[in-house]
């Protein structure tokens, strides 16, 4: 069996990342193709051992700390790649991956972290962020990519989703059924320590507007309760301003060691915003930190209301903030936590990826 593993970029390492490292343990003479890879993640231990090949975008000026200036150029890129030696080809895709073009013999699976947010749910976002002038074009690109998704779709064999959410996305989106694997979740450096819980709170994740760390700022300072905020990204500065006055900190990016240490003082991570499966939570629920999160998306496969966690139904701050109040009257297991924790381990992702590319029963 001759496997590529396929994937967008390595630019921000994040839950995308840990899936294309667990698919290269898995397969570990398996080259894995990528537009490109910042400069500073060029060392990075997730990275180290990978038979890394890049396209044509790597070889631009500024590839190496950038890589929304190439959007237009990643349908062509993706397409660029000879995988002609191949038989299987696993792509782990949350904007393009699943846009190669497979040998007419081989059979390609696509692991879909999300449907292509850019085009679909970030349109006004980023034309926006265009000088005015060039947005009816940017709005055309948009249209354009939107037909170029959805064509790509048709030339993978078989769709497996992160969550049962984006299974429904990918069966509204191109027609097509998906098999739910959850994505690998490091559970054995994420246990239990003997450390006595704190009073604050935790979020976690890149500053970014549809996170909703908006939320949890204005939740924790409307109740007087300290925060934590880890995670770094271009919302920074606003949500320093927003948190003016109140108990809130921020930690910046931090190792998953420090993470694992912060989360385990935590009385409960806030997760308000809408993901599409959210290995945060599970992460949590892994130590036996309690989830307070907006109950949409992937946490419904993950976090079980009243039992090990709080899911909330509108993203308000009255909402969080009901949340929190219904969380303090829980007395959550610990043990129940993690077990919930463990259906998602890197040991379950890895052997039921093993079984279907192979074949075997799920």
């Amino acid at each position: 069996m001759n496997l590529a593993i396929v994937h967008e970029y390595f630019c921000n390492l994040g839950g995308s990342e840990t899936v294309v490292r667990a698919l290269h343990e898995l397969y570990p003479d398996a080259p894995v193709f990528t537009l490109q890879i910042y400069d500073r993640n060029r060392g990075h231990e997730w990275l180290r051992g990978m038979d890394l090949r890049t396209s044509f975008i790597q070889r631009l000026p500024l590839a190496g700390r950038t890589h929304q200036v190439f959007l237009p150029l990643m349908p062509y890129a993706i397409e660029s790649f000879d995988l002609t030696k191949y038989d299987i080809i696993l792509s782990s895709s949350s904007f393009i991956a699943k846009g190669i073009i497979p040998p007419p013999n081989a059979r390609h699976f696509s692991y879909t972290q999300t449907r292509q947010r850019v085009a679909w749910d970030l349109e006004s976002e980023y034309v926006n962020a265009v000088p005015r002038p060039l947005r009816l074009i940017a709005r055309a690109y948009m249209h354009n990519l939107r037909i170029w998704d959805v064509t790509a779709a048709q030339r993978v064999d078989r769709f497996v989703a992160n969550s049962h959410f984006v299974a429904r996305r990918i069966k509204q989106l191109y027609g097509r059924e998906a098999l739910v694997i959850p994505p690998p979740v490091d559970t054995d450096l994420f246990k239990p320590m003997d450390v006595t819980r704190g009073e604050y709170y935790v979020a976690v994740g890149r500053l970014v507007k549809y996170k909703r760390f908006d939320l949890a700022i204005a939740a924790c300072k409307a109740l007087g309760r300290p925060l934590k905020i880890v995670g770094d990204g271009p919302e920074r500065r606003t949500l320093e301003k927003m948190a003016a006055g109140g108990p809130i900190e921020f930690l910046g990016a931090q190792s998953h060691t420090k993470i694992r240490d912060v989360l385990a003082g935590a009385r409960a991570l806030l997760f308000p915003g809408l993901e599409d499966f959210g290995i945060v939570p599970v992460e949590a629920q892994a130590m036996g930190c309690l989830v307070i999160a907006y109950g949409e998306g992937g946490v419904l496969d993950t976090v079980r209301d009243g039992e090990t966690g709080v899911l909330f139904g509108a993203q308000t701050m009255d909402a969080l903030v009901e949340a929190i109040r219904r969380a303090d009257d829980l007395r959550p297991d610990p043990g129940v936590l993690r077990e919930n924790a463990l259906g998602f381990s890197a040991h379950n992702f890895k052997t039921r990826i093993s079984r279907l590319i192979s074949g075997q029963p799920l």
